[in-house]
């Protein structure tokens, strides 16, 4: 085998394994969305007793409810995981506020937030396009490249 055949089989392992992390995580994402946005008593007293009062619930609920359809839609999957990376960021450091030293409450979110990192960075490329093509970069970039060929 050649090293371009290496790396090709490389890549698509390296592809399969972050749709699997895109799948699992969208899943834990919609799922969690739910009890946030349809008030479960449980996640109501929850944001209560953090003191930030129910508009944090529904935007949070909102953000992971998209973040987690974003995961799966193969133009939005980079910029919904790094969207998500902030959003658990925020939700590791509130974690580690609230645990009172009880430091394996902060294991979730922060596994969570390492996860999502991963498809973040995998999916960069992602990223990249979406964003050329929403300031209009993809077609001067084109345009130039064919100015240079001709």
């Amino acid at each position: 085998m050649t090293t371009n055949s290496h790396r090709r089989t490389g890549s698509q392992a390296g592809n399969i394994a972050l749709w699997v992390l895109q799948m699992l995580a969208a899943a834990l994402f919609v799922y969690s969305s739910y009890w946030k946005l349809f008030s479960d008593p449980m996640t109501v007293a929850g944001f209560e007793a953090m003191g930030f009062g129910q508009w944090l619930r529904y935007f949070v609920g909102v953000a992971e409810l998209a973040g987690g359809i974003g995961l799966l839609v193969p133009a939005l999957c980079g910029l919904a995981g790094s969207g998500l990376v902030a959003l658990m960021i925020g939700a590791t450091v509130i974690t580690i506020t609230q645990a009172q030293g009880q430091i394996v409450l902060v294991a979730f979110p922060a596994v969570t937030l390492l996860v999502v990192a991963i498809i973040a960075w995998g999916r960069r490329e992602s990223t990249a396009r979406l964003l050329r093509r929403l300031t209009g970069r993809a077609e001067r970039d084109h345009a130039r490249q064919v100015a240079l060929a001709e």
